[in-house]
């Protein structure tokens, strides 16, 4: 074998080489691209449940909110009716002594 055959032969190897090689990273580059993929529609699946979730919990506010106002509303109108209750008894009283 002359030292061209040699260096073209070596060339050749180099190049199958080379080639493997981007075969190999070509086919990890699409599996990479494919777990990012995964992984972006996992995300996506996520922030939709962090949204619901979001929204079930501002309604949960607002029920809460309106179940406190109707128990203050009435609360406030049993203690307004009792102050009433009492100043009617004071306004009877001051009544009789004159």
């Amino acid at each position: 074998m002359n030292p061209n055959e040699k260096t073209l032969a070596d060339f050749e190897t180099r190049v199958r080489q080379m080639i493997l090689q981007y075969q190999q990273l070509k086919q990890e580059n699409q599996q990479l691209r494919q777990q990012l993929g995964e992984q972006s529609q996992a995300i996506d699946e996520l922030k939709a449940r962090v949204t619901q979730a979001d929204n079930d919990y501002n309604s949960l506010k607002m029920a809460r909110m309106l179940e406190i106002t109707d128990g203050n509303i009435d609360d406030a109108k049993e203690h307004l009716a009792e102050m009433i209750r009492q100043l009617n008894k004071c306004i009877a009283i001051l009544s009789d002594e004159q």
